[in-house]
C-alpha cells in the first residue's frame, strides 16, 4: 500500500515537472522570463564586464599617479579601451550565447559603446557618429554602457537565430551578429545618448543649486539601485562619463555634477559598509567582508522576504549624502560613482576627482566608512529593540 503511494506521488511529481516545463517554454512563459534575463541577469553581465576593463582600468590609473611607474598608466589605457569588448562578452556569454557569437559580440561591444550622437545647444545635430566625427562647438556624446547593453542583447539573439543552422557556420553566424549589431547601434545609441546628455544637465544645474536636497536624492537612489540586481556602476558611467563633464564645464555646473558623483559613492557606501555592520551578529567576518567589499546585493533575497531590514542603510544614505555635498565636498566621475567600497573603487575615484587635502581624506573615511557603520549600526538596534528587526533576519544563504 505504502509503496503504491509513494509510486503515485513520483508519478504526480514527473507531471507536474512536465507540466511546468510546457509553461516555462510557451511563449507567454518565455515573456515571463524576458525582464529577468535583459534587466537582471544580462546587466548584472555588463557590471562584471564594466568591473574587469574599465573599473579595473581606472584603479590602474589612480594608483599611476602615485606610484612611479609608468606601465600602470599603459595598463589602465588598454584596459579601458577593452570596455566595450569586455560588456559584449559578458553579456553574449550570460545569455548562453554560442562561442561564435560571443567571440563576435565583442566587435558590437566595442562598436555600439564608441558610438552615439553629436549634440550642440540641446540639438541632436549628427545621429549614430562617433568621436571623430566631433567639431568644433560640437559635442560628441557616447551611449557608452547603456548603448553596448541594447546593442549585444540585438546582436546575441538575432546571432543565436542563425548560429550552427547552416554548413557555413563560420561565416554565417559572424556577419549576422555583426550586422544585427549595428542596426542595434545606430537605432539606440544616439537615443541612449540624447537622454544621457539631458539627465547629466538636470543632475548638474539641480545639484548646483539644491546642494542639500540633491545629496539626499542622489545618495539613496543610487545606494537603492546599487543593492537592486541591476548595475549602479553601469548607470553612473553614463550620467558622470567625460561628455557630461565637458557639457557641464560649458554650462557652468561642473561643480554640481562633481557634487552629485560624490554623494552617490557616499550612498554607495552607506548601503555596503552599512549592511555589513548591521548584520554583523548574523553574519560575522566573512559577510562583513563580503558585504563591505564585495556588494551589499548578497542582501536581497533577505530584503524580499523583510523588506525593513533596508531602513537602517538607506537612512544612513540620506545622512552621508548631504554631507558629502555640504560639508566636505567630494567629488567623483564615472563609473566609481556606482560602486561604493567594491573593491574600494569609490573611495579611490573620489581621490583621484577631489582637490588633494586634508578635508578630502577626512571626508572620506567620515563619508564612506565611519558615518555608515554607526548609523546604520545606530538604526538597527533601534529597529531590533522594537522588534521590528529579528535576528536571523539578515543572515546570508551559506
Amino acid at each position: 500500500m505504502a509503496k503504491g503511494k509513494r509510486s503515485y506521488a513520483k508519478q504526480r511529481r514527473a507531471e507536474q515537472a512536465e507540466l511546468d516545463r510546457r509553461k516555462k517554454d510557451s511563449f507567454w512563459g518565455r515573456v515571463k522570463t524576458l525582464p529577468k534575463r535583459y534587466f537582471i541577469d544580462a546587466m548584472g553581465a555588463m557590471a562584471l564586464g564594466l568591473f574587469a576593463s574599465l573599473l579595473i582600468g581606472t584603479i590602474f590609473d589612480t594608483l599611476g599617479n602615485y606610484i612611479p611607474w609608468d606601465g600602470l598608466k599603459l595598463i589602465a589605457s588598454y584596459a579601458k579601451s577593452a570596455t566595450g569588448a569586455a560588456i559584449g562578452v559578458a553579456i553574449a556569454l550570460k545569455l548562453g550565447a554560442h562561442p561564435l557569437v560571443i567571440f563576435t559580440c565583442a566587435g558590437v561591444g566595442a562598436l555600439s559603446n564608441a558610438m552615439g550622437a553629436i549634440i550642440c545647444d540641446n540639438a541632436l545635430i549628427q545621429w549614430a557618429a562617433t568621436a571623430a566625427d566631433g567639431e568644433a562647438g560640437h559635442i560628441f556624446y557616447s551611449a557608452g554602457p547603456a548603448g553596448a547593453f541594447f546593442a549585444v542583447i540585438i546582436a546575441a539573439e538575432i546571432g543565436m537565430l542563425v548560429s550552427k543552422k547552416t554548413p557555413v557556420d563560420i561565416l554565417v553566424t559572424p556577419v549576422i551578429t555583426l550586422l544585427a549589431g549595428f542596426a542595434g547601434a545606430w537605432v539606440f545609441c544616439p537615443l541612449v545618448s540624447y537622454v544621457m546628455y539631458f539627465l547629466g544637465i538636470f543632475i548638474a544645474s539641480t545639484t548646483t543649486l539644491y546642494p542639500l536636497f540633491m545629496g539626499i536624492i542622489v545618495s539613496v537612489v543610487v545606494g537603492i539601485i546599487l543593492t537592486l540586481p541591476i548595475s549602479s556602476a553601469a548607470i553612473c558611467a553614463m550620467i558622470f562619463s567625460p561628455a557630461a563633464v565637458e557639457v557641464a564645464t560649458a554650462n557652468g555646473t561642473l561643480d554640481g555634477l562633481l557634487l552629485a558623483g560624490g554623494a552617490a559613492v557616499a550612498g554607495c557606501c552607506a548601503q555596503m559598509v552599512g549592511f555589513a555592520v548591521s548584520s554583523f551578529r548574523e553574519n560575522k567576518w566573512g559577510g562583513l567582508v563580503s558585504q563591505g567589499l564585495g556588494t551589499s546585493m548578497l542582501q536581497m533575497g533577505n530584503i524580499c522576504r523583510w523588506p525593513l531590514i533596508w531602513v537602517p542603510p538607506t537612512l544612513a544614505a540620506a545622512i552621508v549624502g548631504p554631507l558629502s555635498t555640504m560639508v566636505f565636498k567630494l567629488h567623483c566621475t564615472g563609473v566609481a560613482a556606482g560602486m561604493g567600497t567594491c573593491g574600494l573603487v569609490g573611495p579611490i575615484g573620489v581621490i583621484a576627482s577631489t582637490e588633494y587635502s586634508p578635508m578630502m581624506w577626512v571626508g572620506l573615511v567620515v563619508c564612506c566608512i565611519v558615518a555608515p557603520a554607526l548609523l546604520s549600526l545606530l538604526f538597527s538596534e533601534i529597529m531590533r529593540k522594537l522588534g521590528w528587526i529579528k535576528f536571523g533576519d539578515m543572515k546570508l544563504a551559506e
